[in-house]
């Protein structure tokens, strides 16, 4: 047989296969729900939920001074909405119990002779209590103190007639590219676009073999003249097309939600998409020929699938900040290449030039993970 014929042969049976692949999803009301409806549901909770925006943290101030300068300085804390004037107390020692019953999550102290070793001096010592059973609310609560009593200390010597050049020599100007308002949701949104669909793909795909090694399918299939390859790929691709759709449903809704731009190219998004559907769907279709079961399979392919896309992708934590075993794990999970792909395009509007090794490394995933199915994959009945 020639090669253009074993290549028709080939494309004629995938393409049956895919078809049945496919009426099998459309007639499966809990597949569609799951597929389609469920990603939507999930950037809404998640997209809502998890934010790294500090605002409205409940202040206490002891005011001792009673100047104009301490309530220039409450003022300033509480101008922006991170810090919220919840309480004014008499002495320090309310502070704790009000601690204790999670009344306020800071305290500001202001000491006797604030105002006067400000004009005097140019500095000024006050007391910033903080609840640092929340690491990170703890942080950015001090780092906007910080600041805010460095603005009221130049505006202090200004006042005293100190300022200038002489006493502020460098003048720091931030600005932020990408995310001028520094909205956690811009960076939590691609983030969560990666980890929703991987999820929901790997647990889709791993019911394909298993639900027909469980319902006896699998002996019709082994009569037919089909390889394994065209198996594998028959019922991959229908899933292909499945979590394109899901992965258009989640842009629009993180784009029309939570003002999520695209600066970069769609084509070249797309094309990372489907590098990513083949990474993991091949891993879904693996556990699925490997474990055989439904119930098992499910089981695996979200512990397999959740655990690693939250915590070694570099969605919460900086890949880089972890030890060094841990950043060569992360190296086989697609969706640390997938964020990083999905932030640089949307966010940045970066090329393939600059995200050529995401590419990359998605694409070897795919390779390896459908070559290993194709592998485990056996026409036979054990």
């Amino acid at each position: 047989m020639s090669l253009a014929r074993r290549l028709a042969s080939f494309l004629e049976r995938l393409l049956a296969l895919s078809l049945k692949e496919l009426l099998h999803i459309a007639r499966d009301r809990q597949v569609i729900y799951l597929a389609l409806g469920m990603p939507v549901v999930m950037v809404l909770i998640f997209g809502y939920a998890v934010t790294f925006d500090v605002d409205h943290i409940r202040l206490a101030v002891v005011d001792q001074d009673r100047s104009a300068a301490s309530r220039r300085l409450v003022s300033t804390l509480t101008a922006s909405g991170t810090f919220e004037l919840a309480a004014r107390l008499a002495s320090a020692e309310e502070i704790e119990p009000l601690f204790r019953r999670d009344r306020v999550k800071a305290a500001l102290v202001i000491p006797p002779g604030f105002s006067r070793a400000l004009a005097r001096d140019g500095e000024a010592r006050y007391q910033l209590l903080v609840d640092g059973a929340n690491g990170t609310s703890a942080q950015l609560a001090l780092g906007y103190a910080a600041e805010a009593s460095q603005r009221e200390t130049l505006a202090a010597l200004a006042r005293a007639g100190l300022g200038g050049a002489s006493a502020v020599p460098l003048e720091g100007r931030v600005q932020t590219w990408f995310n001028p308002g520094v909205r956690s949701a811009l960076y939590v949104v691609p983030g969560l676009v990666a980890i929703i669909i991987g999820v929901l793909c790997v647990l889709l795909s791993t019911l394909t073999v298993a639900r027909e090694w469980e319902r006896g399918s699998m002996e019709q299939l082994f009569a037919t003249p089909v390889g394994r390859l065209s198996v594998v790929l028959g019922k991959m691709l229908p899933y292909v097309l499945v979590g394109a759709i899901q992965t258009l449903l989640v842009l629009v809704a993180g784009a029309w939600l939570f003002e999520v731009p695209v600066k970069g190219s769609l084509l070249l998004l797309l094309g990372a998409t489907l590098l990513f559907l083949a990474c993991v769907l091949g891993q879904g279709f693996l556990i699925s020929v490997v474990t055989k079961s439904q119930q098992v399979a499910t089981q695996a392919g979200a512990v397999s699938a959740m655990l690693p896309a939250l915590l070694l992708s570099g969605f919460l934590f900086p890949v880089e900040n972890m030890p060094t075993f841990l950043q060569v794990i992360s190296y086989a999970v697609p969706t640390r290449y997938m964020i990083a792909v999905l932030r640089g395009i949307l966010l940045q509007g970066r090329g393939v030039a600059e995200l050529w090794p995401q590419l990359l490394g998605l694409a070897v995933l795919a390779l390896a993970l459908i070559s290993l199915s194709t592998l485990k994959f056996r026409r036979r009945l054990d």
